[in-house]
């Protein structure tokens, strides 16, 4: 099967994780893609095929050189973003793309010149959204790119190679991908999450990241006795956020700059709660941002007079620059399995994370490779079926390097 073709047929899964869901996985629709994939698994030769009670889906690769080479893993998620809907995916394929305007519906243009990297894609065959729902490249590109490098060693016996592990996580993009995951079971020597966006970008730089709840309880009082007695806590959580660094937000930093972002706020005179989450490369710089929220929070208290603004700090996931960097040969092989087949690696820093960042510091150093992937979690998101198809050849001169006695076996 063609890559774009099970791309296809996995986005039309509707996956969206939930964020307030209290089950494992959030949502029960990522169980039902999770089982079409176990049977795809199996028709392909896996071994070792099974999905656990929280909807992590494993299998294996059986080795047919005598276990020579490392264990390798490849990891992608099966869940699309809550931030938008993924039910009833209507894609549009743009064959040879000229480098222009492409129209999704009456009101929405993809522009290059206000989504630049379209430029980079020109020639290109695309697949985008209607405009009406995501697309799900992220992250069933990673899954398609996965499953096509299994379907090809499936009907290549003669390619050499260790065992290789493969595993599909839910709720990655509600941060709980790895809650569940069984690395002594799955037993690779390391893995790559699959997660990424141009395939020419290698990811081992992530943010440190952590969630701050802001809860601010006021004082309700009738408002026609109010002065002097009321304190509205909707005012209160809106003074707080505005003495927060104003500079400091997403639409106002890139690269290696770091970010507070109101990502929810609900609430009524008495009691109001602002969610927040932080972001930054360095740790200490995050600690900064962190304990601006200290800082405010004790000036306001002081201010009112009483406890008005408790606030909860939650660790998310933390740098995995910090494991990777003690395990640089499997970013090097990466480097020179895109050098082999044409591509031109770029290390990048990722604004945001991966499960593999948190595999990294459960003991499984775990990069982060490409897909073709832009513009996730909205209905300007696009991929390039080109990009996915040089995905899947990457993974395999990625294994095929790493077994010396391989010979040339170029991807079809």
């Amino acid at each position: 099967m063609k890559v774009e073709n099970r791309f296809l047929k996995y986005i039309s899964f509707p996956t969206q994780s939930n964020p307030y869901s209290t089950t494992s996985p959030s949502s029960s629709n990522q169980k039902e893609f999770g089982e079409f994939l176990l049977e795809e698994m199996r028709i392909l030769g896996l071994s070792n095929v099974y999905m656990s009670e929280y909807g992590v889906v494993y299998g294996t690769i059986p080795s047919n050189n005598h276990h020579q080479g490392d264990v390798i893993g490849f990891i992608a998620h099966m869940d699309t973003s809550p931030d938008a809907s993924g039910e009833n995916i209507n894609p549009q394929i743009i064959r040879d793309y000229d480098g222009q305007k492409i129209t999704l519906n009456d009101d929405m243009i993809l522009d290059p010149q206000e989504f630049p990297y379209l430029k980079d894609v020109k020639g290109h065959d695309l697949i985008t959204t209607d405009g009406t729902t995501l697309l799900g490249g992220d992250d069933k590109a990673g899954i398609a790119i996965i499953m096509s490098m299994a379907e090809y060693m499936f009907k290549h016996p003669e390619f050499k190679h260790n065992d290789i592990k493969i595993a599909f996580t839910p709720d990655e993009e509600i941060g709980h991908g790895t809650d569940h995951f069984d690395i002594e079971n799955f037993q690779a020597d390391y893995a790559y999450t699959i997660d990424g966006g141009d395939i020419n970008e290698l990811y081992f730089e992530n943010f440190n990241a952590y969630q701050v709840i802001v809860d601010i309880t006021g004082k309700s009082i009738h408002p026609g006795n109010a002065k002097n007695k009321m304190v509205n806590s909707l005012n209160v959580a809106m003074e707080f956020h505005h003495m927060l660094p104003h500079q400091k937000v997403p639409e106002c930093t890139e690269n290696y700059e770091g970010f507070h972002h109101l990502n929810h706020m609900q609430g009524t005179c008495e009691k109001t709660r602002l969610e927040y989450i932080v972001r930054d490369h360095h740790f200490t710089e995050l600690k900064e941002q962190l304990n601006d929220f200290k800082r405010i929070q004790a000036y306001l208290n002081s201010f009112y007079g009483y406890e008005l603004i408790d606030v909860t700090i939650h660790e998310q996931y933390l740098n995995m620059c910090d494991i990777i960097k003690d395990h640089p040969q499997i970013v090097e092989q990466v480097e020179l399995a895109m050098e082999d087949i044409g591509l031109n690696p770029r290390i990048v820093p990722i604004r945001g994370g991966t499960d593999g960042a948190r595999l990294s510091f459960k003991g499984l150093p775990c990069p982060n490779l490409g897909t073709g992937g832009f513009n996730c979690h909205g209905p300007y998101e696009y991929v390039s079926i080109n990009m996915m198809k040089k995905g899947v050849e990457l993974l395999l001169r990625l294994i095929k390097n790493n077994v010396y006695n391989n010979e040339d076996m170029p991807f079809e």
